[in-house]
C-alpha cells in the first residue's frame, strides 16, 4: 500500500494530505460542539447561556478568515493548516481542568481559541484546492471541492455522534482527552508530510489585502452571510436542546439523529456536481450564480412550511424530522454550489487571500445565527427561529441575483 501512494503524482499526495488533515480536525470539532451543547444543559444551563459558550468560537472565526488568508498568502498554506492543528489540542487541554473551573469565561476562552483553529484549517484546505488543480479545469476544480466539502460533513455528522456517544460511555473528561490524543498523532504526520510552499504568493501580499477588491466575491461573501445565518439560527442550540427537552430523547437519540442528518447533508454535498451538472450552462461547463440562485430560491421555501405545519398541523415532530431531512439536502447543493464558486472566483496568486474573506463572511454569519439561536428560542421557540431562518433566505435570494449567470464570466 505504502509503495502504491510513493507511486502516485506529488499533487495527488498532497491533496490526499490535506484531506486527511482536514478530516481529523473535522471529527474532533463536530465532536467538541456536541460534547458542549449536550453537557452543559445537563449541568442545568439555559439555552442563551450555551449560545454564549460558542461566541468566541464565531467571533473569532471571522478575525482568523479575515487575518488567515493574509498569513497563508505570505508564509504558505502548510504553515495555517498546521498552527490550526496545534491550537486544537490546546482548546481541547484546556477542558480538562475539573468541572468546578468550567466556567463560561473559561469555556468561552477554550472555544474562541478552537474557532481560530477550525478556520485556519477549513481556508488552508480549501484554498490548497486551487493550488493543487490545473488552471481552467473547471469541472475538476468543482469535483474535487465538493468532495473535500461533503466527505467534511459527513465526517462533521460522524463527530455529532461520536461526541453523543464519548460523553455517555467515558464523561465529558475522558472524551476531550481521547480526541486530543488522537488529533496529536496527526498533527506529527502533517508537519513532517506537507509541502512547504503549498499556496504562498509568487509576491508578499501587502497587509491592505485582506479586503476584496472583487465584485463578485463580495457578492457572493453576503449570500454566504446569510445562508449560514439561515442554516444556524435553528440548528446550532434550539434544535438540539427542542429535541431533548420536547421529544425527551436522551444524549445517543440526539446525537445519533443530528450526526445522521450532517452525514446524509455531507453525502449529498459530494454529489453536487452530478446533481447540478451544468446547470443554466452550456454542455462541459460548471454551473454558475444562475444554479446558485436557483437552488436558493427553493430552499427559502422550505422553513416556511415548516414553521406553517408545525403551527397549524397536528404531530408537529413528525413536520419538523420531515423538513429537516428536505432542508438538508438542498442546503447541501447551496453549500457544495458557494464553495466551489468563491474558489472559482479567487484569483490564482495568494488564492487563500479571497477564500479567508469569504470565509469571513461565513462565519459572521454563523455568529449571527448561533446568538439568536439561543436567544429567539428561549425568547419565542423554534418556531420563530425558523421564521427568521426563511427572512435570511429571502435576503440570501435577492442578493444571489447579482452573481454572474455563466460560470465562465466569473473566471
Amino acid at each position: 500500500m505504502l509503495a502504491s501512494l510513493r507511486a502516485l503524482p506529488e499533487q495527488i499526495r498532497q491533496y490526499m494530505l490535506v484531506t486527511a488533515n482536514y478530516w481529523a480536525f473535522t471529527l474532533t470539532d463536530g465532536a467538541l460542539r456536541m460534547l458542549v451543547v449536550l453537557h452543559f444543559h445537563q449541568l442545568g444551563y439555559s439555552p442563551l447561556a450555551i449560545a454564549m459558550l460558542f461566541l468566541f468560537y464565531e467571533f473569532f472565526g471571522v478575525v482568523t478568515n479575515l487575518f488567515g488568508g493574509y498569513l497563508g498568502a505570505r508564509f504558505g498554506l502548510n504553515r495555517t493548516m498546521n498552527i490550526g492543528l496545534g491550537l486544537q489540542i490546546g482548546a481541547l487541554a484546556m477542558l480538562l481542568v475539573p468541572n468546578e473551573l468550567l466556567t463560561i469565561a473559561w469555556v468561552m476562552a477554550a472555544q474562541a481559541l478552537s474557532g481560530i483553529a477550525k478556520d485556519l484549517n477549513k481556508m488552508s484546505a480549501k484554498s490548497s484546492i486551487k493550488a493543487l488543480v490545473a488552471k481552467g479545469a473547471e469541472g475538476t476544480l468543482y469535483k474535487y471541492i465538493a468532495l473535500l466539502t461533503g466527505s467534511k460533513n459527513t465526517l462533521k455528522g460522524v463527530g455529532f455522534f461520536l461526541g453523543g456517544a464519548l460523553l455517555a460511555l467515558f464523561g465529558f473528561h475522558g472524551a476531550i482527552l481521547l480526541m486530543a490524543v488522537g488529533l496529536s498523532l496527526v498533527w506529527g504526520l502533517s508537519l513532517v508530510k506537507l509541502k512547504q510552499d503549498l499556496g504562498k504568493a509568487s509576491t508578499k501580499p501587502k497587509f491592505h489585502q485582506i479586503f476584496s477588491k472583487s465584485r463578485n466575491i463580495n457578492i457572493l461573501s453576503a449570500a454566504r452571510m446569510c445562508l449560514f445565518a439561515a442554516r444556524d439560527v435553528w440548528f446550532v442550540v434550539a434544535l438540539p436542546v427542542y429535541l431533548a427537552s420536547q421529544f425527551d430523547w436522551d444524549h445517543y437519540w440526539v446525537g445519533g439523529f443530528l450526526a445522521s442528518w450532517v452525514i446524509a447533508y455531507g453525502v449529498v454535498q459530494s454529489f453536487a456536481p452530478k446533481i447540478t451538472g451544468s446547470q443554466f450552462a452550456g454542455a462541459g461547463q460548471a454551473p454558475g450564480g444562475r444554479a446558485a440562485l436557483f437552488w436558493v430560491s427553493m430552499l427559502a421555501i422550505i422553513p416556511i412550511v415548516i414553521a406553517i405545519a408545525m403551527t397549524v398541523l397536528p404531530n408537529p415532530q413528525w413536520w419538523l424530522i420531515a423538513g429537516l431531512i428536505l432542508f438538508g439536502v438542498v442546503f447541501a447543493i447551496n453549500s457544495s454550489l458557494h464553495s466551489y464558486l468563491i474558489v472559482s472566483y479567487a484569483s490564482d496568486d495568494g488564492v487563500s487571500l479571497d477564500v479567508g474573506f469569504y470565509y469571513m463572511a461565513n462565519a459572521m454569519g454563523r455568529l449571527i445565527g448561533t446568538i439568536l439561536s439561543g436567544w429567539v428560542y428561549q425568547v419565542a421557540g423554534l418556531v420563530a427561529c425558523l421564521w427568521i431562518a426563511a427572512g435570511f433566505l429571502l435576503v440570501t435570494v435577492a442578493i444571489s441575483v447579482y452573481l454572474p449567470k455563466q460560470a465562465q464570466q466569473a473566471s
